[in-house]
């Protein structure tokens, strides 16, 4: 079983935590009647899994109830902690158990992300022949930390942040669970207090349960012998709101790719707030600034080409005052990308493109193009026949220009393109 018992002086979260399956809260995704994970806890033919979700969310809780309601054997590690030699000893007496009493091993892994390639390789043989029913649990995505054969062996349950109703009810229980919770103390809690608390954990619900705890223990009783849980009192007690951000994995590029998307979709309120949450967690202010700049030439284009202009400003000013002022460079390039016109005419242009570059022949560069400039360029015929543009009313002249007819940029009829367009629309005519 866990190697931290559950005693009276562990942490209410460790007390409080579920252990059953009916007592479990939340991941109704996953766990509704009729799901996959359900049917195969009720039928006792759990194969192996891998958890994925943010801290605090009942992975462990999880795994653990799984195992209480199967009739396999549990054995649980750390992968911080763990090595090699520790999971052959555990897959060992699987085996063991497996031939003496026809009894299965779930083995839980916490934290498996923190294994390297060596170390989940030497899970492969005994998970495939199910000598070990495998629940890996991890907060990075294990699409990016996993190895694919691994992957391919288990199925992959992505758990979420815990619903602001759903760990009301982990409190509320704690509250009036007089065996392993606060039930012993009396307790006047302020509703909006509790709402606090699950507010700023942020669906952490081991958060809000150590927040509970210090708020309950730490506050003197009344008069009345009774606590007083406040709104004051629950704001001391939880530290600041955590950002849930890692620096190189799953969140990271999932914040990115929001940002990017909100910008591309005029929506400069939310553009400020996803850069709010990189700036608070500490992103490079360069990587925003790069992800701004790319926006304005991919997303906005030559629908308003100073935007651009204002993205590559700010890239320069936040490269040259850092944070905490490049903040405002930045929401006023990010701001200026996301309310100007749009237009990806040239990102599909350039595209195409390259395109016709990888898959058709090579066209030669016509002759009346090729750069006349050196001794003998006119005994070849370079530069013969080309027309010279300044020399022709409006200065233009039509000529060919490529080895073969194809249109790549097709501009819009928004902003600055839409007279782009008209100017090659008349060109053409005239051509």
């Amino acid at each position: 079983m866990f190697d931290q018992e559950k005693t009276s002086h562990s942490p209410l979260a460790v007390r409080m935590r579920p252990r059953i399956l009916e007592e479990y809260v939340g991941q109704e995704h996953i766990l509704g009647s009729g799901k996959l994970l359900t049917r195969s806890i009720d039928a006792d033919r759990v194969s192996s899994i891998i958890l994925y979700g943010p801290p605090g969310v009942g992975k462990t809780t999880l795994a653990l109830c799984i195992s209480e309601r199967t009739k396999a054997s549990f054995e649980s590690i750390n992968a911080v902690m763990s090595n090699v030699e520790e999971m052959r000893r555990v897959i060992a007496g699987a085996k063991n158990r497996l031939v003496m009493s026809g009894q299965r091993t779930i083995l839980f892994i916490d934290e498996i992300h923190r294994f390297n390639k060596a170390q989940q390789d030497v899970l492969m043989p005994d998970v495939e022949n199910g000598t070990i029913i495998l629940i890996g649990a991890t907060t990075m995505n294990p699409f990016f930390s996993l190895v694919s054969p691994l992957l391919s062996r288990s199925l992959v349950f992505e758990l979420k942040a815990l619903t602001k109703e759903n760990v009301m009810t982990l409190l509320k229980r704690s509250l009036v669970d007089k065996e392993r919770g606060l039930g012993n103390i009396l307790v006047d809690a302020d509703e909006k207090a509790l709402l606090f608390l699950a507010d700023m954990c942020d669906g952490d619900a081991r958060r809000a349960l150590n927040a509970l705890e210090v708020a309950v223990m730490t506050t003197p009783k009344s008069e009345n012998g009774r606590v007083d849980l406040t709104m004051c009192v629950a704001e001391e007690s939880i530290q600041k709101k955590i950002v849930q951000y890692d620096a190189d994995g799953d969140v990271h590029y999932d914040t990115a790719s929001a940002f990017i998307k909100s910008m591309r979709g005029s929506d400069p309120d939310a553009v400020l707030y996803w850069m709010a949450k990189m700036i608070h967690a500490g992103e490079d202010p360069r990587f925003i600034a790069r992800r701004i700049c790319i926006c304005a030439a991919e997303d906005v284009g030559n629908a308003d080409p100073n935007a651009l202009l204002v993205a590559n400003a700010a890239l320069s000013v936040a490269e040259f005052v850092g944070l905490p002022e490049a903040r405002i460079q930045l929401a006023q390039a990010a701001v200026y990308v996301a309310c100007a016109p749009k237009s990806n005419a040239v990102y599909l242009g350039i595209d195409k493109a390259l395109e016709d570059v990888r898959t058709k022949k090579s066209g030669n560069v016509p002759a009346h193009l090729r750069d006349a400039s050196y001794k003998g360029a006119k005994e070849l015929g370079h530069g013969q026949g080309y027309k010279y543009v300044h020399d022709h009313p409006g200065h233009y002249v039509a000529q060919e220009y490529m080895p073969f007819k194809a249109e790549y940029y097709q501009p819009t009829e928004m902003g600055y393109e839409k007279k782009i367009k008209e100017r090659l629309e008349n060109l053409r005519k005239r051509a």
